[in-house]
């Protein structure tokens, strides 16, 4: 039996006292019970925390020594004690408390929306009923009255009510309740019975609710602030200058310097581009046959290779005098691309500065965003007494969120960008793809997991902290790199450059003395045009030119393949970028070959309720 005496104040609390009648059989009572009764709500605007204080505790009508726990959502209080056990039979125990803040004030109406029971208790209740008394007059004008039982969130009305206008307002079930089901009761009367709370109150409410929000946005600010204190300091590039033309490559740079240079990563073109320089130097030749390039040792070249080239030249020849870019051959031209890739790294990346990371800067910051982890959600979760597991979480989740955002998401897009090409590249791709796609979901299945319990041990306003801080310290990762000013001018000559590569007869006409077109200077700058993706327009300024050379097209010494010569330069330039660039990226490609990681409440009383919700609930059971 569960009966609960509630008493409406004018200042708004409440005095509950509940009679709760018991059998115990030595088994789940064996001390006393307990009693749940929460007092944390997470809801989507924050935190709202009501009172509880217990007045009195009885067991058949005499005091019973007690205790309390905190649980995540409230309090829980052990009626007996720990090592003395109370005789079998019947027991009637009396808990009363006082709580506040229970009650919804509305336009028009205040109200009473009050799970009685709760719906957690481990044993069923034969009988529950209750009797509410408000202040003196209201009763008289009670409005809309209703009750739900059943489990949390059912509807049922296996109830009874009855109006005293001299006593209150009285419910009972009109069934037994099993275990987990409840009764809760709901009802409204006009306003200007009850004080309700005013503006100053409520914010002051909301601030001692949601501390742990309060202090985490103004870390968020205090971050963001640093970022920006820390980009405006050393994160801005230098200013562009002023764009001019420029008719050759900057301090005498490879193609697969300057985009290298220019892009910041490595690709299979990069490499492309170095070969075919090489073989317009003099020091290799290319054969197309049957779909495949062959490439051939020249004796002597006409000019000297760069520093990278030379060992790319020495890894794919090695101490032959040809290979041919197919599968087979796929060891010497994969590590053709790793020393390749290795030089410009060491060159640009790891010597000389070029590029600055400004590591040390965002250090500090990730340093702090740490700190706002740990009060704002720590001050939250200090409340629901999760802050041992919490710290241990965050401890966690701030390297494994950087790990999963910073290296495994971007590297399954990259793999997924790279999709393309000859049918046997992609067929080769996809088991790395696949491998790649399924170990980073199962890195975000735990992320999502992981904030899905930072949520439920703090309320949604702070839980939303935490994307946004992890946001701004993406964002500004990659904004506090920067370059220096001898970098900015090296990029300004290789946009010039690209430039002139590009330019239409009408942009020619504008330049300042433009070399002369001739077939030479044609084959000098294409692995310059390959590198800064303008073969095509390169190709299309020589189109005449190179069309009067000979009656049977122009056919370049390093290079044979498309019949007795070349008709359409434009198309050569074209095909020989897009088509040798994709040889070299099957070729290079094996089954072995992995993808790289890097790079509410109210309302109840109009029937919008249900069984479990409003104020009050909990539960409880023996111990």
């Amino acid at each position: 039996m569960f009966h609960s005496d509630i008493t409406v104040h004018e200042d708004g609390s409440l005095t509950v006292k509940e009679t709760i009648r018991v059998v115990s059989e030595g088994k789940e009572i064996k001390r006393g019970i307990y009693r749940d009764f929460p007092t944390r709500y997470n809801q989507y605007w924050g935190n709202r925390t009501v009172g509880f204080a217990v007045l009195e505790v009885l067991r058949n009508s005499r005091p019973e020594k007690y205790f309390q726990k905190g649980i995540f959502n409230g309090v829980r209080t052990y009626i007996g004690e720990q090592d003395t056990l109370i005789p079998q039979g019947g027991h009637t125990y009396t808990l009363v408390y006082t709580t506040d803040r229970q009650l919804g004030f509305f336009k028009d109406y205040d109200e009473l929306y009050w799970n009685v029971t709760g719906n957690d208790w481990t044993f069923p209740i034969e009988k529950a009923s209750a009797n509410v008394r408000l202040p003196q007059g209201a009763i008289r004008k009670i409005g809309n009255h209703t009750a739900y039982t059943g489990l949390a969130g059912e509807r049922g009305k296996d109830f009874k009510a009855e109006i005293d206008f001299y006593g209150g307002i009285k419910y009972e079930t009109t069934r037994p309740l099993a275990q987990h089901e409840g009764l809760t009761i709901a009802f409204s009367w006009p306003k200007g019975f009850v004080t309700e709370p005013d503006t100053k109150a409520k914010i002051r409410y909301f601030y001692q609710d949601n501390r742990g929000l309060f202090y985490g946005f103004i870390g968020l600010l205090v971050v963001l602030g640093y970022y920006l204190f820390a980009w405006a300091k050393v994160g801005r590039d230098p200013s562009k200058g002023v764009m001019i033309v420029h008719y050759a490559a900057p301090e005498n740079m490879s193609p697969a310097e300057v985009r290298y240079f220019l892009r910041k990563e490595y690709d299979d073109k990069t490499l492309a581009a170095a070969i075919i320089n090489m073989a317009v130097k003099g020091h290799l030749s290319i054969k197309e046959e049957d779909g495949k390039y062959r490439l051939l040792r020249r004796e002597k070249g006409k000019a000297s290779l760069s520093t990278e080239e030379i060992f790319v030249l020495s890894d794919l020849l090695d101490s032959g005098n040809e290979i041919v870019l197919e599968k087979e051959n796929g060891p010497k031209i994969r590590s053709a691309t790793r020393q390749l890739e290795n030089r410009l790294k060491l060159k640009y990346r790891l010597g000389k500065p070029y590029f600055i990371s400004n590591k040390k800067y965002f250090l500090v910051g990730l340093l702090l965003s740490f700190i706002v982890f740990l009060i704002g959600g720590g001050i939250d979760a200090a409340e629901t007494y999760y802050l041992p597991a919490f710290i241990f979480i965050c401890f966690w989740l701030t390297p494994w969120s950087f790990y999963t955002f910073g290296f495994l998401v971007p590297g399954m897009i990259k793999s997924w960008m790279n999709f393309r090409g000859p049918f046997l590249k992609r067929l080769l791709q996809i088991p790395s793809i696949l491998f790649i796609t399924f170990f980073t979901l199962a890195f975000l299945g735990a992320e999502v997991l992981v904030i899905y319990y930072f949520f439920f041990s703090m309320s949604f306003a702070v839980g939303l902290l935490i994307p946004f801080v992890l946001l701004v310290n993406v964002v500004f990762f990659f904004l506090l790199k920067n370059i220096t000013l001898e970098t900015r001018k090296i990029l300004d000559a290789i946009k010039g450059f690209k430039q002139f590569l590009e330019a239409t007869e009408k942009d020619r006409l504008n330049m300042l003395n433009p070399p002369e077109k001739t077939p030479e200077l044609f084959e000098k700058y294409l692995p310059y045009a390959l590198a800064l993706d303008v073969e095509q327009r390169w190709g299309e300024q020589f189109s005449d030119v190179l069309a009067n050379v000979s009656a049977t097209g122009y056919s370049p010494a390093w290079y044979s393949g498309m019949g007795t010569g070349i008709t359409s330069v434009n198309k050569f330039s074209s095909s020989i970028g897009h088509s040798f660039t994709d040889a070299l990226s099957s070729s290079s490609t094996s089954l072995s070959s992995g993808v790289g990681f890097g790079g509410g409440r109210g309302g109840g009383s109009g029937g919008g309720g249900s069984s479990g919700g409003g104020g009050g609930g909990g539960g409880g059971g023996g111990w």
